[in-house]
């Protein structure tokens, strides 16, 4: 009875809610249903439904492509990189932005930070080859003016590989400094008035007052970065990888992309997908559980 009267008191909230909830049915649990392509063998013409059950046979193929070992290493190595180059930085921005007095200056410094995050891929990826290239690229072709040799930045592994995690980096930083920003402004003002009226100085301040007050959430961001692991985006590895860096650039999502669209297996790529879906599901848990023990903070 209670739920009821509940329910139609505050029925607009429910209505709101409910849009998310269909979102999520229709566009995140319905595809589900293809998840048993892994287990057949899928044929375009037949459907889902019609194709025949195979089992795990799939799964051993997959397992035991070594191009799918290679690929699954690339993902976790350039993941775990990008954690740690990228996921500090956008702590260390916002910190330094919260610090600055002059209001001109930080909403300058904000803008600049935060146009790269709406930049596509595509088109940072040509930035990159602008700027980077080997033989046309804007760095390269001041050092030969200079009487350098050229730096290999895209045809090396080991250039090519600090070249994706500062883009990345680059590209990233802004949006997470959003989000600490946002938490920085949530810390009582009173605390920091107080520990400067104790005489605690500014890097004092931030190491008793900043970073405790923003904790939880860079647990959380933590967590969620730790989830996607063995996930990784196509588009970055793809556009700014190349031939000649493949033993580094090849990942998970290129390798999908090979043998899914390129190559027409359909089962083997639902394969793949399930396995990152089924591991980063633990990787989330495994970091969570984590969390909670080491910081008492956690998503779940």
């Amino acid at each position: 009875m209670k739920s009821k009267v509940y329910l139609r008191r505050y029925w607009q909230l429910y209505a709101l809610i409910a849009l998310p909830m269909v979102y999520f049915i229709i566009f995140k649990y319905g595809p589900m249903y293809g998840v048993q392509i892994a287990f057949k063998d899928f044929n375009f013409f037949k459907g889902i439904s019609g194709s025949e059950w195979i089992g795990w046979d799939a799964f051993r193929e997959v397992f035991a492509n070594p191009d799918f070992v290679k690929t699954l290493r690339n993902t976790f190595m350039l993941n775990f990189l990008d954690l740690v180059v990228s996921f500090p930085a956008p702590i260390i921005l916002a910190i330094m932005l919260f610090e600055i007095k002059i209001v001109w200056f930080k909403r300058l410094s904000q803008t600049i930070l935060y146009i790269p995050h709406f930049i596509s891929w595509v088109i940072i990826g040509g930035i990159v080859y602008q700027v980077f290239g080997t033989q046309s690229g804007m760095i390269n072709n001041m050092l030969a003016n200079w009487g350098y040799s050229a730096i290999p930045f895209l045809s090396d592994k080991n250039y090519w590989l600090v070249t994706y995690l500062l883009a990345g980096a680059w590209q990233s930083a802004g949006w997470g400094t959003i989000l600490y920003l946002a938490a920085l402004t949530g810390i009582n003002k009173e605390l920091f008035e107080a520990a400067e009226v104790d005489g605690a100085g500014r890097m004092k301040r931030i190491w008793h007052i900043t970073l405790p007050g923003i904790k939880t959430t860079v647990a959380t961001l933590l967590i969620i970065n730790l989830g996607h692991m063995i996930s990784i985006g196509f588009d970055r590895p793809y556009i700014i990888g190349n031939l000649v860096v493949r033993e580094y650039s090849d990942v998970l999502s290129t390798f999908v992309y090979r043998v899914g669209l390129e190559s027409g297996q359909y089962t083997l790529a639902t394969v793949v997908g399930l396995f990152q879906a089924v591991v980063g599901l633990f990787f989330l848990l495994g970091a969570n559980y984590a969390s909670k023990k080491l910081t008492g903070d956690g998503i779940i």
